[in-house]
């Protein structure tokens, strides 16, 4: 971790907060009104909350920049609570809660790739892949003839995952899903 000063703070970067968590940098904005010094509107996320806040402080002030590490990782199995992870570089292995992966897990299988980030040696999220294909365990039969309208109807996936999907579905079909909202794509 370095100390840099706040005009060195870019969108993106994470920073550390006063009180020890973690924040990612949104946006940022020089402010310079008339005779008066300059300051820099920064809106950040918190990274364990979620919470979005809007700071102001002065160009000259000084901050901790944090070095996040960005890891592929295999999901494994799961054992009982815990959900292990093995490093695709040196294969080491981490088990992570219930509590911390939380509904994530309805979006990977085993083997799947995900990515892990960590923070001084510690997992602190995990980042998914935008579209993951799974299989429909448990549906209304597919109807024939039936086309992409605007009906839908639920459907149960291989992790447990509840979404709705077309009529013209049916169990055992591979389907496309984003991880991000949860919605039915198409067919795989």
């Amino acid at each position: 971790m370095a100390e840099i000063e706040y005009s060195q703070v870019r969108k993106g970067m994470v920073i550390v907060g006063e009180s020890g968590q973690l924040l990612s940098v949104l946006d940022r904005d020089l402010n310079t009104p008339g005779n008066w010094r300059a300051i820099l509107q920064l809106k950040l996320k918190n990274l364990t909350t979620g919470s979005i806040t809007i700071n102001r402080v002065r160009p000259q002030d000084k901050v901790v920049q944090a070095y996040l590490d960005r890891r592929e990782m295999q999901y494994l199995y799961r054992d009982g609570d815990e959900f292990v992870f093995m490093d695709q570089e040196n294969f080491e292995q981490i088990s992570l809660n219930k509590e911390w992966v939380g509904d994530q897990i309805l979006y990977i299988k085993e083997n799947d790739k995900a990515f892990l980030v960590f923070f001084e040696e510690k997992p602190i999220s995990m980042e998914l892949p935008p579209t993951v294909n799974l299989k429909v365990v448990e549906t209304e039969p597919a109807l024939k003839g039936a086309t992409a309208a605007a009906q839908y109807k639920p459907a149960t996936l291989e992790t447990g995952l509840k979404i709705s999907v077309p009529p013209f579905i049916g169990i055992g079909e591979i389907v496309a899903v984003d991880s991000r909202t949860g919605e039915y794509l198409s067919r795989a």
